[in-house]
């Protein structure tokens, strides 16, 4: 049944853009069937098809390099305990949250840093571009940004393209936000791997293919919802062509990285902080609520027994969210009886902030089964969320407004 409704999203998914379409006759099907292909390949080579016993020939680079992700993050651990001495111990104070995973930005960003001095992401970046572009047929600045966004944040990929954004058509601006909104950075990533990785297997190699295949997957859908009318940047910025580091060497480029890492993660300790108490705060004010309207005679018949236990028995935005969204996760395939916990943690990640809706996931996961899991993992990455506007709006409008 799960395979049969997982289907159906493909229809519902690649339908619901095209009715919503500025121009259907525009519509480029060389577009929709790479974005679709290039997707379909991907998810084959690292996960196979375990409904015909079919084993993906990438499966042990999977799982290698979701090893090495594990193991390079865990030497975050030097410098926090140098910092924290033994509060990072996890067996003495348990799983602290910013002694955990907040450094592990700092550390990733400045290793990302080093790599952009050397001159790697821009090779890394252009070979992405280029193969989106000879098989999508993309133009050069959007299919290049669109690679950059699968490793740096939805504020930094349109810097790549900064000479071409005042003369980008309508189309390629919606692309480069719909791009920033489906990936996420290489450093938020590997936050994500640290709250994670002890609790859900091989989730570093899951959230990398989840980025990877959200580049194809927000050319598809930005394509199918904007059409290109007027193509006018067909040619591919070269890596040599790409904005150079302006940093002296190594060592300023980790001590940079390190800098603009340390902004990054108090941007997120309070992201989380505020949006998590505002989150307590509405569902205090839904439970007053509900009890005035007397929820506790009602809404057991409403909503499905599994989320009323969730929400101790009170309504909350958890609760709306998994009832109204339940349908959405249906169709990607989660079984009916977890569709609703599932539903409540894409309205946090859609409403809140993705790393709300991945600290409940972590701790709802034994009642939700390995596929769903999985599933989740890969809907709940990217920066889609309500907050990206306002950021997007500030970013790309700054550059060209």
């Amino acid at each position: 049944m799960e395979r049969f409704s997982a289907i159906l999203g493909i229809f519902f998914f690649l339908g619901l853009p095209w009715l919503l379409s500025e121009n259907r006759k525009r519509i480029s099907f060389r577009v929709v069937g790479w974005g679709f292909l290039l997707q379909l390949i991907l998810g084959i080579l690292v996960l196979g098809i375990p409904a015909l016993g079919f084993e993906g020939p990438l499966q042990g680079a999977f799982e290698s390099i979701n090893d090495f992700v594990v193991n390079l993050l865990n030497l975050t651990q030097e410098g926090s305990r140098f910092i924290f001495g033994s509060l990072i111990d996890t067996s003495k104070f348990g799983f602290i949250f910013g002694f955990q995973v907040l450094p592990t930005i700092i550390f990733f960003s400045s290793l990302m840093t080093i790599f952009y001095h050397w001159g790697i992401m821009q090779r890394v970046v252009y070979a992405m571009a280029w193969i989106m572009q000879k098989t999508l047929g993309t133009t050069g600045p959007e299919s290049l940004a669109m690679g950059a966004n699968v490793f740096v944040g939805q504020t930094e990929a349109p810097l790549i393209v900064r000479p071409f954004i005042d003369r980008m058509t309508r189309s390629e601006l919606f692309c480069l936000m719909v791009g920033g909104m489906a990936t996420v950075a290489g450093g938020v990533l590997a936050a994500y791997v640290g709250l994670l990785k002890d609790r859900i297997p091989n989730i570093a190699g899951h959230l990398i293919t989840a980025s990877l295949m959200s580049a194809p997957a927000a050319l598809l859908i930005s394509k199918i919802l904007i059409p290109e009318m007027d193509p006018k940047n067909k040619k591919l910025i070269r890596p040599s062509q790409m904005p150079k580091s302006q940093l002296s060497n190594t060592i300023e480029a980790a001590a940079e990285g390190a800098s603009e890492g340390l902004k990054l993660a108090l941007n997120v300790a309070a992201m989380l902080l505020a949006f998590i108490a505002l989150l307590a705060l509405l569902n205090m004010i839904l439970a007053s609520l509900g009890n005035t309207l007397g929820f506790a005679h009602w809404g057991p018949s409403v909503f499905p027994p599994e989320l009323i236990k969730a929400s101790n028995g009170n309504l909350s935005l958890q609760l709306i969210f998994g009832w109204a969204l339940a349908p959405l996760a249906w169709l990607m395939g989660i079984p009916w009886s977890e569709a609703s916990i599932a539903g409540s943690l894409i309205g946090e990640k859609i409403a809140l902030y993705e790393f709300v809706a991945y600290l409940h996931l972590s701790e709802v996961k034994t009642e939700l089964s390995d596929r769903t899991i999985i599933i989740l993992s890969y809907a709940l990455c990217g920066f889609a969320n309500f907050s990206s506007i306002a950021i997007q709006i500030g970013g790309i409008g700054g550059i060209a407004p």
